[in-house]
C-alpha cells in the first residue's frame, strides 16, 4: 500500500473509436439493477471483512489516500456504457464506467472452474482515482497468475452459452447509433466476440462442441439485433412512460418476450426470472427492425421512428413455424410501433412554469410525443405445411380440431392482457380458390373468434374484418389502399394513440381534446404468411396514424395526408426497409409485392424482382430452413421434442376462457397521466446518456444531424443541400401549403 499515493486520479481507458462505429459513447439501463453476489466476497490480494459493503471496497475505504468512500449506485442517475475486460489465467475482471468517466463498478468472473459459472459483482460505486487504486492493486496482486493482462474495450454482455463442456461469454464488440428517443440512443449489434470463461477450457468431445458452436454462429447477431442502455426497447413507449400506474398483470420491468437472448441472460445463473436480465451489464436485445428519420416542416422538425419487436416464443422459419402452440404463441410475432416526435426539447418533458417545493426546477411532461402500436402473427389456430416435396406451395393442412380453440383463446387472453380491449382482428387471406388451400383457415378462423367472442361480454367482443385483398387487387372491383384507409381510420378511433401532453390549444378551442391521450387495445393483422399482404396493410394503418400524429402536435391543420408528399413517400421506404428485414428474417427474401403493387404503380423492374424473390424463397425454404431452425431453437434455448421436459398446458375454461382483469381498461388515463409525472421527476434524466459538454464533436458525426431526412435531395448528400430561399427545392419541400407539403 505504500506505492498508492502514486496512483493517478484518474481511470486510464484505452481509446474505443477503433471498436465503436457510433461515434458516440453512451451508458446503460437507468432502471436497471445489480446481480446479486453469488460470493460474500471477491478473495483476491484484497480482502473484504465489512459485512455491509460485502466488497472490496472495504480495503480502499479505509486508506487516507482515497477522497471518498465509495458511494452505492442510484439507478436513476448512473448508467454505464463502457466496458473494459482484464484477464489472467485465474479470473476475468470488468470494469464498467459511465459517460463521463466519473463513475466505475467492477465485476469478477472465476476462471478456475469449467463447469460452474462464478460471478460476483461489487456493490460499491467507485471514482477515477479510486478504480485507478483498486486496479493497481490487483496488478500487484495478480503478478503471479500474468497481473491483470491487456485490456480489452466492449459494450456489453450479450449473455452466456455452454455446449458440451464450459461456458461461453458473448461480448458485444462493435455498435452504431440508429435512433435517438427522448435523449437515449438505440443502438444495432456490430460485430460479437465468443470467448471460453474457463482459461483450460478442456473438452471431451472437441467434433460435438464445434458442431454446435457452428450452428449456434447461424444465428447472426450482427443483423437486426438492438439494444440501448437508457431505454426499455422491449416495451413500447406507453408502457415506459406510464408502468408505475399500470394494473400489476401489466407491469414488468422488461418483456422478456421480445428479449431474444433472454436465454443467455437467465440460464447461466440457474433460473428463467433472474435480477440478471436487468443487470447494468448485461444488455437485453430485441431482434426486428428499427429505422428513423428526420420530417421538415416549414423549419419545425419531426422524428419518425419505426420499432419491429420480434417474439422470441414459437419462432423459426416460414414452413417450420405456422399457427400457434399450445401456449397460445403464433409463429411470425411481431410488434410494431410507430413514434413522431418533435425535437423542440430532447428529452420526454419541459421545465415546469412553477419550481418545485424544494426548489427544484419543476418538470412537466412534453406534448410532443407520440406513439401508435400494432400487431401482426400467424392465425392462431393449429395447421401446418409440410414441405417433403419439392413444392412452391405446399398444401395446408389442420392436422388439430380442437373445438373449443383452447389455442387461441390462450392468445387472445394473452393479447388482452398487454393491450387491453378492444381488439379488432383484420384477416387477409383469401376467400375463393380453384384449389382449396388458404380459404380452409379462412373458415377455421372465423368459427374460431365467433366461437371465443360469444363468451365475451359485448361491449369488449372483437372486431373480426375479413377481406379477400388478393382478390379484390385482380379484379380491380375495389380499390385496395382506399378500403384499408377506411378500416385503419376505424381502427384508430376505437383504439386511439398514445400522445404525451395536450394537444395545441387551437384544438381545445374547437373542444377537442385538453389532456393526454393514450391507445387501449390494438389491430392484429394477419395474410397467411403475415409478410406481403400483411405489410401494406400496415403501411396504410401507419400512414393514417402519421396523420393523426401530426395533427396532434399541430403540425397539420388535418389528419388526412396526401400520398404523394415527402412524408408519405419517406414512411413508404421506411415500411419497406420494415418489411423486407421481417421477410429475410421469417422466410429469407425480401417482400415480394410491396406498397406500388396494391397501388397499381409498379417499377418498371417489379416483375423480374418478383421472380428471383419468390425463387430465392422457394430455395431458403426448401433447402436452407431445416438448419435454420436448429439454429434458432440453440439460440432460444428451445428443448428438443424428445428431450423436452416441458409439462403439458392445464386445460382452461371452454367458457370462460378469459380473465377478468385483463378485460379491464389497459392503461386508466388518470393514472397513466400520474404514472407519467412520477417518470419524469424519477427516472427522465435524459443527459445521463446524451450531454457530453467535454467531448468535442464536429457536427457531421452527429447522429441527429446526420439521420436520413426529406431535406436530402436523392443523389445529394447533406453538405450539397442549399438552403436559399429562391432555391425550388426549398420551396418544394418546405414551402406548400401544410395539406400537401409534407
Amino acid at each position: 500500500m505504500a506505492n498508492q499515493q502514486s496512483v493517478t486520479s484518474t481511470l486510464h481507458i484505452p481509446q474505443v473509436s477503433s471498436t465503436d462505429s457510433s461515434g458516440t459513447v453512451t451508458p446503460i439501463s437507468q432502471h436497471s439493477t445489480p446481480l446479486p453476489s453469488t460470493a460474500a466476497s471477491i478473495h483476491d490480494t484484497v480482502s473484504s471483512k465489512s459485512k455491509d459493503t460485502q466488497s472490496i471496497s472495504t480495503t480502499l475505504a479505509a486508506q487516507p489516500s482515497t477522497s471518498k468512500t465509495p458511494q452505492p449506485r442510484s439507478d436513476d442517475s448512473l448508467a454505464f456504457n463502457k466496458f473494459i475486460l482484464y484477464e489472467n489465467r485465474l479470473r476475468f475482471y470488468v470494469v464498467a464506467s459511465n459517460t463521463s468517466d466519473s463513475r466505475h463498478r467492477i465485476i469478477k468472473i472465476d476462471r478456475t472452474s469449467q463447469d460452474e459459472l462464478d460471478v460476483v459483482e461489487d456493490e460499491a460505486t467507485y471514482s477515477g482515482k479510486q478504480m485507478s487504486a483498486m486496479l493497481k492493486m490487483l496488478e500487484d496482486g495478480n503478478k503471479g497468475c500474468g497481473g491483470l493482462g491487456k485490456a480489452r474495450v466492449f459494450f456489453g454482455v450479450a449473455g452466456f452459452i455452454k455446449f458440451t463442456a464450459g461456458w461461453y461469454m458473448i461480448l458485444i464488440a462493435k455498435r452504431s447509433v440508429v435512433a435517438l428517443l427522448g435523449g437515449h440512443y438505440v443502438y444495432h449489434c456490430e460485430s460479437t466476440d465468443i470467448v471460453p470463461v474457463s482459461f483450460n477450457h478442456k473438452i471431451d468431445k472437441p467434433a460435438e462442441e464445434q458442431r454446435l458452436m457452428n450452428i449456434f454462429k447461424q444465428v447472426d447477431m450482427t443483423k437486426n439485433f438492438y439494444f440501448s442502455y437508457t431505454y426499455d426497447l422491449t416495451s413500447t413507449l406507453q408502457h415506459n412512460l406510464t408502468r408505475s400506474g399500470l394494473s400489476p398483470c401489466r407491469r414488468w420491468n422488461m418483456n422478456d418476450r421480445f428479449a431474444w437472448n433472454h436465454h443467455l441472460l437467465t440460464t447461466a445463473f440457474g433460473t428463467t426470472s433472474a435480477p440478471s436480465s436487468k443487470s447494468h451489464w448485461l444488455v437485453p436485445l430485441i431482434h426486428g427492425h428499427v429505422d428513423q428519420a428526420k420530417l421538415t416542416v416549414l423549419g419545425r422538425v419531426v422524428f419518425i421512428t419505426l420499432i419491429a419487436r420480434r417474439s422470441r416464443h414459437h419462432a423459426g422459419a416460414r414452413y417450420l413455424k405456422r399457427g400457434a402452440n399450445d401456449e397460445g404463441n403464433v409463429a411470425n410475432e411481431v410488434e410494431t410501433e410507430q413514434i413522431v416526435s418533435e425535437t423542440l426539447t430532447t428529452p420526454f418533458y419541459y421545465p415546469a412554469s412553477k419550481d418545485t417545493s424544494d426548489g427544484k426546477q419543476g418538470r412537466r411532461p412534453s406534448p410532443n410525443y407520440t406513439s401508435y402500436v400494432q400487431y401482426r402473427g400467424s392465425i392462431p389456430v393449429f395447421w401446418t405445411q409440410e414441405v417433403t416435396s419439392m413444392v412452391p406451395k405446399p398444401p395446408i393442412e389442420i392436422p388439430v380440431m380442437d373445438p373449443f380453440y383452447t389455442a387461441a383463446a390462450r392468445h387472445f387472453d394473452d393479447l388482452f392482457r398487454r393491450y387491453g380491449s378492444p381488439i379488432m382482428i383484420l384477416n387477409l387471406i383469401k376467400k375463393r380458390e380453384p384449389q382449396p388451400r388458404e380459404s380452409k383457415l379462412l373458415e377455421e378462423y372465423t368459427q374460431c373468434v365467433r366461437y371465443l367472442n360469444q363468451f365475451l361480454p359485448t361491449d369488449k367482443r372483437m372486431i373480426y374484418r375479413a377481406w379477400d385483398m388478393a382478390r379484390a387487387y385482380k379484379e380491380k372491383t375495389q380499390d385496395v389502399i382506399s378500403y384499408l384507409e377506411d378500416i385503419a381510420e376505424e381502427s384508430i378511433q376505437m383504439t386511439g394513440f398514445f400522445h404525451t401532453g395536450p394537444e395545441p390549444f387551437s384544438h381545445y378551442l374547437q373542444n377537442e381534446y385538453d389532456t393526454m391521450s393514450v391507445q387501449n387495445g390494438i389491430c392484429r393483422t394477419n395474410c397467411v404468411d403475415c409478410l406481403d399482404r400483411t405489410n401494406a396493410a400496415q403501411f396504410v394503418f401507419g400512414k393514417r396514424a402519421l396523420g393523426h400524429q401530426l395533427y396532434a402536435l399541430g403540425i397539420v391543420d388535418t389528419p388526412n395526408l396526401a400520398f404523394d408528399s415527402d412524408a408519405v413517400n419517406m414512411l413508404t421506404e421506411m415500411y419497406h426497409d420494415h418489411g423486407d428485414s421481417l421477410a429475410l428474417q421469417y422466410t429469407g427474401s425480401a417482400l415480394v409485392n410491396r406498397v406500388e403493387t396494391y397501388r397499381r404503380m409498379p417499377h418498371w423492374n417489379s416483375h423480374s424482382r418478383d421472380i428471383i424473390e419468390n425463387l430465392r424463397r422457394f430455395y431458403a425454404n426448401s433447402l436452407l430452413d431445416a438448419d435454420k431452425q436448429t439454429a434458432i431453437n440453440l439460440f432460444l434455448g428451445v428443448p428438443a421434442e424428445k428431450t423436452s421436459t416441458r409439462a403439458a398446458p392445464q386445460r382452461g375454461n371452454y367458457q370462460k376462457w378469459f380473465k377478468d382483469e385483463h378485460l379491464q381498461t389497459a392503461y386508466p388515463l388518470e393514472d397513466c397521466e400520474q404514472a407519467v409525472n412520477q417518470y419524469l421527476s424519477t427516472r427522465g434524466d435524459y443527459w445521463i446518456e446524451y450531454y457530453r459538454p467535454l467531448l468535442f464533436t464536429s457536427l457531421g458525426k452527429h447522429f441527429a444531424f446526420s439521420m436520413n431526412s426529406t431535406l436530402k435531395l436523392p443523389g445529394l448528400g447533406s453538405t450539397a443541400i442549399t438552403f436559399d430561399s429562391s432555391s425550388k427545392y426549398n420551396v418544394r419541400l418546405t414551402g406548400r401549403p401544410l395539406g400537401t407539403s409534407i
